[in-house]
């Protein structure tokens, strides 16, 4: 029995051995094509060292006499030995390449933390680089190890401790076969207040700020990712962020229509102006039908023009159609059928079903929804609606709340008890939202006459 213990183990140490060396070797190509191209200086001075004892082999024998009656046969030999030996140099030199500074102490203080796999093995240090679009952010490549992405999850603080780094982010390649962590500088930290400024206002088409993570902005395409899902307990920020990214809509020229059920008091006069707001049940029933009668409009004007979305058909028809944003600030009081009478339950089923058209379709034209709740309700926001909620984003929350928003707790573990404008994505992001007023941020718009829209190439005139 220990015999076949002890032959189990070698075959695996050798195995892990031809693994790693393998691992090595494929990432040092990735260092020379991808990750530090500069590392091909280190190449280039190779193949010149390996041409130049290419042609001066025969001078290699140290002064063998030539009248040697074997100097053909050591000739030969030494062709052969240098042949051999220059391509195999040079895969050593990939493999070193491919092996990053400090692994072997990575992977003993990972050994010392208790990561290992089932087999007591710590996972293998392949690359560790600084991210170029964020030299804040560092990326640390790992062998997956024979352990799936979620253990790697549950055991972030272990990981964190051993990194000296705070954790981010852990992915996984498309293959499988690596673990990504992105960690920033255990001292870096985000500011608990933080205001907004119009400069701010990104320039690609409609990107939406959220606000300021470790790693920089954080943001959210609605071209990409089509409706935002936004939970938090009351005083957490979330009617704030919500106006922030509607504020952002606006500027950048798309038509925004409001559900508020508190009558207009978290909304200014200001917003009255800009946006279409309803505050009953009706009101909101005729908002939603008109933005689906839009909605199958724009389907059959895509398909005459045989555009897939609302950037095609606007480069092609020269249009600016706008896109369309509809928000509700208490989705969960909207849709709850609690003790409703049937003509009641039949007019919030109806709105639920208007909802849910958008959710789906809304996307390729340019329709979009902004939800957001405070209530721990899972059964009362239906699960078609939030299976097509991508961008979900919770503040200070319990762990029911976090779960429905986020399918998580990962907000009732991160954002502490008394922060105001903190948030966590579904992506694992933190964020700090920024913070504005409402008047001022508008001023300029009243004073230029309208909304400032130049940087986008949605804006237009068309009205549902």
């Amino acid at each position: 029995m220990n015999d076949g213990n002890q032959t189990d183990k070698i075959r695996r140490k050798r195995n892990r051995s031809r693994k790693a060396a393998y691992l090595r070797f494929t990432t040092g190509i990735r260092q020379l094509t991808i990750i530090h191209r500069w590392k091909n200086i280190f190449i280039a001075a190779y193949l010149l060292l390996a041409i130049a004892a290419w042609f001066n082999r025969d001078k290699l024998l140290f002064g063998l006499d030539s009248e040697f009656i074997l100097f053909p046969v050591f000739t030969m030999a030494l062709n052969c030995l240098v042949a051999l030996l220059l391509p195999l140099g040079l895969l050593c030199l990939i493999s070193a390449l491919g092996t990053p500074r400090k692994a072997q102490k990575t992977q003993d203080r990972l050994m010392g933390a208790g990561f290992r796999n089932h087999a007591q093995e710590p996972p293998l240090l392949l690359a560790k680089y600084r991210l170029r679009l964020n030299p804040k952010i560092t990326i640390w490549e790992f062998d997956e190890n024979e352990t799936p992405l979620s253990a790697w999850e549950d055991k972030k603080d272990k990981l964190q401790g051993a990194l000296i780094d705070r954790i981010i982010k852990i992915t996984q390649s498309k293959n499988g076969r690596r673990i990504m962590i992105h960690t920033v500088a255990p001292r870096q930290t985000i500011p608990s207040v933080m205001y907004w400024q119009d400069k701010y206002l990104s320039k690609e088409s409609f990107v939406l700020i959220l606000g300021e993570s470790l790693t920089g902005q954080e943001t959210v395409n609605l071209a990409k990712i089509p409706h935002i899902l936004l939970g938090g307990a009351s005083g957490s920020g979330k009617s704030v962020l919500l106006k922030l990214l509607l504020m952002e809509c606006l500027k950048k020229g798309a038509e925004v229509y409001i559900a508020d059920f508190k009558g207009g008091v978290d909304f200014s006069s200001i917003w009255h102006e800009k946006c279409h707001l309803c505050f009953d049940e009706n009101e909101l029933l005729e908002l939603l039908t008109v933005l689906t009668d839009e909605l199958q409009r724009r389907k059959t004007t895509f398909r005459k023009t045989e555009c897939a979305n609302i950037d095609e058909y606007n480069a092609a028809t020269s249009s600016n159609l706008k896109r369309m944003i509809f928000a509700c600030d208490e989705i969960a009081e909207v849709l709850d059928k609690t003790g409703l009478s049937k003509e009641k339950k039949e007019l919030i089923s109806q709105i639920e079903g208007q909802i849910s058209i958008i959710a789906r379709q809304g996307r390729a034209f340019g329709i979009h929804l902004i939800l957001a709740t405070q209530r721990p309700s899972a059964d009362i926001i239906s699960g078609q609606i939030r299976s097509n909620m991508d961008c979900r984003i919770c503040g200070r929350a319990d762990s029911i709340l976090s779960q429905i928003i986020l399918d998580s707790t990962e907000a009732a573990d991160q954002i502490p008890k008394d922060a105001q404008g903190r948030f966590i994505t579904n992506t694992g992001v933190v964020f700090q939202s920024y913070l504005f007023d409402d008047s001022e941020v508008f001023f300029n718009d009243r004073q230029t006459g309208g909304v400032p829209n130049s940087e986008s190439k949605d804006a237009g005139n068309n009205n549902p």
